[in-house]
């Protein structure tokens, strides 16, 4: 009996959100543009959508044979959950850092810094709107760091956070709406090949 592979749905419109909603939250936060009462609404967020639906995405991408996408949504989604659970262990005096709060995340950012940075090299071969997201995220990370460390504001981070998170909601409107209606509505650049895949 012939055993054929399951075809599955993109699950990349859905990672996309997430993570374009999730960083809108916390960018218009460190933006300074809603009260410094709105900075954890992104906990459960970051629990929820940013987190496991990032990852359920990273898994379906996975699925899909696609290891950029799998293992972009699913680093993404457990970076969201970890900085949301981080900061509810904090506020339940659970987790401590004393003076050093700031300095750990920006240890923290730093490390994802690094992951992508190379994440980034690999949209040159992908789209130029998945250029765009990694793009910004880089400088919004980099302006981060600088924050948590006291060289800057957490301003221009916010600024860049809030252009990440349009690049990523454009990148995924585009896979909803490009296939449905059967022409680039929203172009997103092919750069090289359509998906990286494993052999």
């Amino acid at each position: 009996m012939e055993i054929r592979e399951s075809s599955i749905a993109d699950p990349g419109p859905l990672g996309l959100a997430a993570f374009a909603l999730t960083t809108f939250i916390l960018s218009m936060s460190n933006a300074h543009l809603v009260s410094k009462e709105f900075s954890t609404l992104f906990v459960p967020l970051g629990l929820f959508y940013g987190g496991m639906c990032q990852v359920l995405a990273g898994m379906w991408e996975f699925k899909k044979n696609n290891t950029f996408g799998a293992t972009a949504f699913t680093t993404y989604g457990a970076f969201w959950i970890g900085l949301a659970t981080t900061v509810l262990l904090e506020t339940l005096n659970i987790l401590d850092f004393g003076a050093f709060g700031h300095e750990a995340i920006g240890l923290y950012l730093i490390a994802f810094t690094i992951f992508n940075s190379y994440m980034w090299i690999a949209t040159f071969r992908i789209s130029n709107a998945l250029v765009a997201v990694f793009s910004s995220l880089e400088i919004t990370f980099i302006l981060l760091v600088f924050a948590e460390y006291g060289l800057i504001s957490s301003v221009p981070g916010g600024l860049f956070g809030l252009i990440t998170a349009s690049c990523a909601w454009y990148t995924s409107a585009a896979g909803i709406l490009n296939p449905l209606y059967g022409r680039a509505l929203l172009p997103t650049g092919p750069r090289g090949v359509a998906k990286i895949k494993n052999k």
